[in-house]
């Protein structure tokens, strides 16, 4: 691991230095770059596989909240490639990550070769319908932890939306990669904002603009407004290929790797 600076922000990286095409993970709001390790795994032989903590993430560093800095995620991507010296690379990015790659793809066409969109946020995408009672009932209580500054219950409520699933059994998905997941995250809400985020400019309208080749990759037992978002962004997406990935949530990549790496090195080997 060593440390690429973008503004303050000293942003925690990793990198193979394997021979073969880059491909840049992009984590999730609610994880650190630790969530792509089975794909590192898998690629490793046949491709340069970089990820990076965000900034409030990880092992990522930044000064103290008083003097944290404006900044703009795809200036941080862009500064991780630049120090590794990549100048085009594959962006696999899941739910905030997701977004970030899409901007970056918008907004630099010329550093991205393809995408791959793991339930994936967009900006400026449609608000979600109203949620199921049982749903809505977690996501009060989550909020509610919020306020209250109770951490410890707001990790436990956002492993039961994210990882279990929405309408999912509490502790539907135990053992190591529950304790992976309180892990990450709880890095992520104990250091809190990460300063002022220059948003990107709205991508939904934009989408027919994607110009490369993008695989889109979601479970079904996510929020029903993810479902409903990337049946839409494939539908809009120029040649954009869906893969969904029975049994799973917002994680397909963590609860099914076998089955989420076959359909990423399918498409790979395709870019070739």
């Amino acid at each position: 691991m060593r440390f690429v600076r973008s503004g303050s922000a000293e942003l925690a990286v990793d990198d193979t230095h394997a021979d073969g095409p880059a491909l840049v993970g992009l984590h999730a709001g609610v994880t650190d770059r630790r969530m792509w390790a089975p794909q590192v795994e898998a690629l490793r032989e046949t491709h340069r596989v970089i990820t990076y903590d965000r900034r409030g993430f990880g092992e990522t560093r930044l000064p103290p909240p008083a003097e944290r800095e404006a900044y703009a995620r795809v200036d941080d991507l862009r500064a991780v490639m630049d120090a590794q010296g990549v100048d085009r690379a594959v962006l696999m990015g899941c739910s905030q990550g997701g977004r970030v790659a899409i901007d970056m793809a918008l907004a630099h066409p010329d550093r991205v070769r393809a995408l791959v969109l793991v339930a994936c946020a967009v900006g400026g995408a449609p608000e979600a319908a109203p949620f199921a009672p049982d749903v809505l009932a977690r996501i009060t209580a989550a909020e509610a932890a919020e306020r209250r500054g109770d951490l410890a219950a707001l990790n436990e409520l956002e492993a039961q939306l994210w990882l279990d699933g929405p309408a999912q059994p509490a502790g539907r998905v135990g053992g190591p990669l529950r304790e992976l997941f309180l892990a990450m995250n709880a890095i992520a809400l104990a250091n809190g904002s990460a300063g002022e985020e220059r948003a990107a400019p709205s991508a939904w309208e934009r989408l027919e603009a994607l110009s490369v080749p993008t695989l889109v990759i979601w479970g079904p037992l996510d929020f029903p407004h993810i479902d409903v978002r990337l049946r839409e962004l494939v539908r809009r997406v120029p040649g954009a290929r869906a893969v969904v990935i029975d049994g799973t949530a917002h994680f397909p990549n963590l609860e099914q790797p076998e089955r989420f790496n076959r359909a990423l090195k399918t498409f790979l080997e395709a870019l070739r």
